[in-house]
């Protein structure tokens, strides 16, 4: 029976298929010792939160060892629940680094390419020349559907699907904001049309699709998709909170749509996410390459966008990715520099300015600073470009 096993195991090349020694090294990469935090980083957090009202959860992992962990603050302030370890968020457009990862699994499948045009998949599509290469890289000059529905969805107690949307882009045509490739526009529309895409070329839901091929192959266990045409309120404990604490942000019709947000997760998932895309298991390293690569004039000289990724530029090849988040009471920085082996990772349901004075985290862990005017090359300032 053992040998059987075993040769069943080494036959298994697969690395969509989890096998019970793949949960074990994930435990192993979860483990961590309050006693060995890294002192530096936990007194940087505490004075964060203390003077710039941070309120999340965070972890910071270094050569595939967690070096500091921390659920800080409230997770519903209204019935004062407390955050913890586990508490599962809304990742806003940290959802958008998933999404590009699904269209280049289905690139790698020979189900999509680059070129395909939205048309191929929606005849109705008002718009000519928009590709997927595009939508990945924001150069679509697509309207944003989150101002454009607006004035338009008059049943505001009803969500919004995606299909919804393609719908109501096809009957009103509006305006563009540039025509194709011809500029760098971050666009919510961009991603919620390739999670339309997904949809209809695997003949899934968009969520069905995310946790067959992406989140249990990584390991995700606690990594959901919830779209309001599904669930009227995510079954989450952490609440959104604008600014203040004076209340709470009440979700609305545009929290169905989904691809451009609508994933939620928490900090110990995404670092294996990180973990899962380093091995192979969800992308090819070719893959991986092309959407690491920045494909718009870079900001001065070193920030920049790929496919589902801000990037980091640096000298001698030197890569960060990273993505910023920020919707509905939520703001979130996930940053993983590829060569240093580093994961940050900072979830907030608290939408302050806090994420805006991380520079001495980075200089300490001696990454690049994620800021605009950080560099003769600035960077993207969280939530300057509609996160």
């Amino acid at each position: 029976m053992f040998a059987a096993c075993s040769n069943t195991n080494s036959a298994n090349t697969d690395p969509t298929v989890r096998t019970l020694s793949d949960d074990k090294k994930d435990s192993l990469l979860l483990v961590y010792n309050p006693a060995k935090e890294d002192k530096f980083i936990a007194d940087f957090v505490q004075r964060l939160h203390k003077r710039a009202g941070f309120n999340g959860n965070v972890l910071v992992a270094k050569e595939g060892k967690i070096i500091y962990q921390k659920a800080i603050g409230w997770a519903d302030y209204l019935h004062r629940d407390s955050l913890n370890i586990k508490s599962e968020f809304e990742l806003a457009s940290v959802t958008k680094t998933f999404t590009g990862v699904a269209i280049m699994q289905l690139i790698e499948n020979g189900k999509l390419s680059l070129e395909d045009n939205v048309k191929k998949f929606f005849p109705d599509f008002p718009y000519e020349g928009i590709t997927v290469r595009l939508l990945l890289t924001h150069r679509s000059g697509m309207m944003n559907y989150v101002y454009f529905t607006d004035n338009i969805w008059k049943e505001k107690m009803k969500p919004m699907s995606n299909m919804d949307v393609m719908r109501l882009i096809a009957e009103h045509k509006p305006a563009r904001y540039a025509a194709p490739d011809t500029r760098f526009h971050y666009n919510n529309s961009n991603y919620m049309v390739l999670a339309s895409i997904i949809e209809k070329v695997t003949g899934k839901p968009y969520a069905d699709y995310m946790m067959e091929k992406v989140f249990k192959p990584a390991g995700m266990k606690n990594t959901h998709v919830y779209s309001t045409t599904v669930y009227k309120k995510p079954p989450v404990d952490v609440v959104g909170h604008d600014r203040t604490w004076r209340y709470s942000v009440v979700q609305n019709f545009l929290d169905g749509p989904v691809g451009d947000k609508g994933i939620y997760s928490t900090i110990h998932d995404l670092l294996l996410y990180d973990n899962a895309l380093r091995n192979g298991r969800l992308l090819k390293k070719e893959s991986l390459d092309s959407a690491y690569k920045g494909r718009n004039k870079p900001v001065n000289g070193h920030f920049n966008y790929g496919y589902g990724w801000r990037v980091f530029e640096g000298d001698k090849n030197r890569r960060v990715v990273y993505h910023t988040g920020w919707w509905h009471g939520f703001r979130h920085i996930y940053v993983r520099d590829l060569d240093k082996k580093i994961v940050v990772v900072f979830l907030g349901n608290l939408t302050n300015g806090s994420l805006l004075q991380l520079d001495d985290l980075y200089k300490y862990l001696k990454m690049p600073v994620i800021r605009k005017g950080a560099y003769a090359g600035n960077g993207s300032l969280p939530g300057s470009d509609e996160d």
